[in-house]
């Protein structure tokens, strides 16, 4: 078995150590022999800048890992294939193939939690624009109703825009997001991801500031021209929303688990706060015009303030060190890019296009993560909001404000956004089961007796089954908060395991694939919430 070359520029050699596959490193690459002649080949993840250097290897032909997490400390910490004691030779070397002080190579702190504050805003400002511009209902219904009574016995003006408006707004939203995915997909390494997110977050805004001015126009006599006008900023806000969250999820892939936990949870944020603005807004205002332009103002200063905090994200140190561009990845070992190409970008074998990621090998690798996501968020959007909101009080007939004012509000769209929110938020401290335990699919497929316990509670109306088996508010109110909590939980594992457990080069598609996911199971869940709506 014979030895690997001592590398001329420097007298000492890498550590060695056996022949490994490396482990589950987002980018890792590994040296593995081969069994029919001997030599080395590459693994599966190879970093070609890093080909060159990895030749050297100690006597008795042992071969040395190099692995991009390893020698730059990238997000998954928790699955490195290198031990400790070998960092310092890896650094060294490193040095030497960079050209680089051995100060880069150390890891920034978080100072101050800057750059996890920074996503979790941008979680908020992804969804909170979205939320508002759902939960005006109010606000909806007196500018489709021409602001006016229509005489007794006859049908209102354009009543049909009005009754079918929240499925208008529902295709005008679905559609667009998920062409908008796979928009972003092809996007990934064409356009770079500061534009896709800057061009995102200015669109979001003009269309708000439009739809603010709008708030105190007097569209009585344009009824369907401002109709038009609304679902067509719907489809733009819901496309774009969605290539900037997918694309800041996607970039999260790159750092820490921690970071893409933080943007999860600043959707879940936004979520609480507008179900809270709701109810203040149901509780005091009088005017529904003021209230949300009150709404609509908070959309544009966040959206805004989103804007100078992307901005901001490159210049702290931490970002800047996991936003580095990524050395090219051969995904053969019988194709491999030359050591001097500038591209960043991953390849694969039967890729005719080197710019689009390739798509099989993130599928292979998240199938398990991607039926956990689609299953979770299935099951969820089964039952909120289309079960949730139609499920009454017992003692509704008391009058009470409680009972019939601020039930559903409170149980149904407060509770669960904040159970959410306390759920996603308990990853940042408790990641289990992991990405490869069947423990994850496991708890996924049991949210499926979530469908009974809503279902035989005080759904009104009933047409089929009459049975109400939980005689009590509080079921509703418990059912709620376990399915909020076990929602926010289980998901957020799962969407942050995705771009670490692919390589480091695929992190960003991969956040995008796994965005996908979680969109096809909540149109699927929303499509059959109608027919169990009709079998209740």
């Amino acid at each position: 078995m014979g030895a690997c070359p001592q590398p001329a520029a420097r007298e000492r050699r890498p550590v060695c150590k056996p022949g490994s596959a490396g482990g589950g490193g987002a980018g890792g690459g590994a040296w593995r022999r081969s069994p029919a002649s001997g030599p080395a080949e590459p693994g599966v993840a190879v970093a070609a800048a890093a080909g060159e250097a990895a030749a050297a290897a100690a006597s008795d032909g042992d071969m040395a890992i190099i692995s991009e997490d390893d020698f730059r400390h990238t997000s998954n910490s928790a699955y490195r294939t290198a031990s400790s004691s070998l960092r310092a030779d890896q650094e060294a070397l490193l040095e030497k193939l960079l050209d680089r002080p051995p100060p880069s190579l150390q890891r920034p702190e978080d100072r101050y939690n800057g750059t996890y504050i920074i996503f979790f805003s941008l979680g908020i400002g992804g969804l909170l624009p979205w939320n508002f511009f759902v939960t005006a209902q109010e606000y909806w219904i007196f500018k489709l109703s021409n602001c006016s009574s229509p005489a007794a016995g006859e049908e209102p003006k354009d009543s049909d825009i009005l009754n079918y408006f929240e499925s208008y707004l529902a295709v005008a939203s679905t559609v667009p997001s998920v062409l908008c995915l796979a928009l972003n997909f092809l996007l990934v390494n064409r356009v770079p991801i500061r534009v896709r997110v800057l061009a995102s977050l200015t669109v979001m805004l003009a269309i708000f500031i439009a739809m603010t001015v709008l708030v105190k126009v007097d569209t009585s006599s344009w009824t369907r021209s401002f109709f038009t006008i609304t679902i067509i900023c719907m489809a733009i806000l819901s496309g774009t929303s969605t290539i900037f969250n997918s694309s800041v999820f996607g970039m999260t892939g790159s750092f820490p688990m921690r970071n893409s936990q933080a943007l999860i949870s600043g959707g879940a944020m936004g979520g609480t706060l507008s179900a809270v603005a709701s109810l203040v807004d149901l509780a005091v205002a009088s005017d529904v015009t003021d209230s949300t332009l009150a709404f609509f103002l908070t959309a544009d200063i966040f959206l805004a303030l989103c804007i100078g905090l992307y901005l901001l994200l490159p210049r702290l140190d931490y970002a800047r060190y996991y936003m580095k561009p990524v050395w090219p990845t051969v995904f053969s070992g019988e194709e491999q890019l030359p050591q001097d190409s500038p591209s960043p970008t991953s390849v694969a074998p039967g890729s005719s296009d080197p710019q689009t990621p390739p798509l099989g090998p993130i599928l292979k690798k998240t199938t398990g993560l991607g039926f956990c996501i689609i299953y979770l968020f299935f099951i969820t959007s089964l039952i909120f909001p289309a079960i949730c909101t139609n499920i009454e009080s017992l003692s509704k007939g008391s009058g009470s404000p409680w009972s019939t004012k601020f039930f559903v509000p409170l149980t149904t769209f407060l509770l669960y956004n904040f159970a959410d929110l306390c759920g996603r938020q308990v990853t940042a401290w408790i990641q289990v089961p992991g990405p490869r335990s069947k423990a994850l699919p496991g708890l996924a497929l049991l949210r499926t007796c979530f469908v009974p316990l809503f279902v035989f509670c005080n759904y009104q109306p009933r047409g089929h089954l009459h049975t109400v088996l939980f005689q009590s508010d509080v079921y509703p109110v418990l059912f709620t908060s376990l399915l909020g909590l076990s929602n926010g939980y289980l998901s957020t594992l799962a969407l942050i395991y995705g771009p670490k457990i692919v390589p480091r080069e695929l992190a960003e598609a991969t956040g995008v694939v796994m965005t996908f996911y979680m969109g096809l199971g909540l149109v699927l869940g929303s499509a059959c919430s109608a027919l169990l709506v009709h079998l209740i």
